[in-house]
């Protein structure tokens, strides 16, 4: 269950209340139940994968990138993987308290674990959104934001593509995050 909290320390739980809350940045919630596979749900509670266990994840999410791909215009995607041992996951923890743009739409369906995004809503006031497994979340291109897990270190998630450079983070040097 998503969990959004504002920089005046409102909280909201309810997806309807989240997406009201974030309309004025036309933030996407949605929740979108886990394909309910054995065989996935054991990979999934791994921490690495061989490539032709990702292809068979991907496979089992097909239905939801067709949806994705007539709906949001994306033309590819790929499951992102973090955890304690992934080598990107310093520069990630490192970027938690940078803002940043992307030129597409930056989407993802989490399937396994958590994460947060910060985002900057028009009147400058901050927000940030714990989104979890079964959540697809699509915050628009130019939308300043930062991403990064939670304490649980963990999160597998779908990521859509439109372009080959929309999801180049553009970073913002002003560094005025609340935690």
């Amino acid at each position: 269950m998503a969990i959004l909290r504002l920089e005046n320390s409102s909280i909201y739980t309810r997806l309807n209340d989240i997406a009201l809350a974030l309309a004025p940045l036309k933030v996407q919630i949605q929740y979108r139940p886990i394909v309910q596979n054995l065989f996935v749900q054991a990979l999934l509670a791994r921490d690495t994968f061989t490539e032709k266990e990702k292809n068979q994840i991907l496979n089992v999410f097909n239905n939801q990138f067709q949806e994705f791909k007539r709906t949001g215009g994306y033309k590819w995607q790929e499951l992102m993987v973090l955890h304690p041992g992934s080598p990107n996951l310093y520069n990630i923890v490192s970027q938690c308290d940078r803002y940043h743009t992307h030129k597409d739409a930056e989407a993802l369906y989490i399937i396994s674990g958590e994460g947060i995004f910060s985002l900057v809503l028009p009147d400058g006031r901050q927000a940030q959104i714990i989104v979890q497994a079964g959540e697809y979340i699509k915050i628009p291109a130019g939308v300043k934001h930062w991403f990064c897990l939670t304490g649980l270190l963990e999160m597998k998630a779908l990521r859509y593509f439109s372009s080959v450079d929309g999801w180049v983070p553009k970073y913002i040097k002003t560094k005025t995050c609340f935690h």
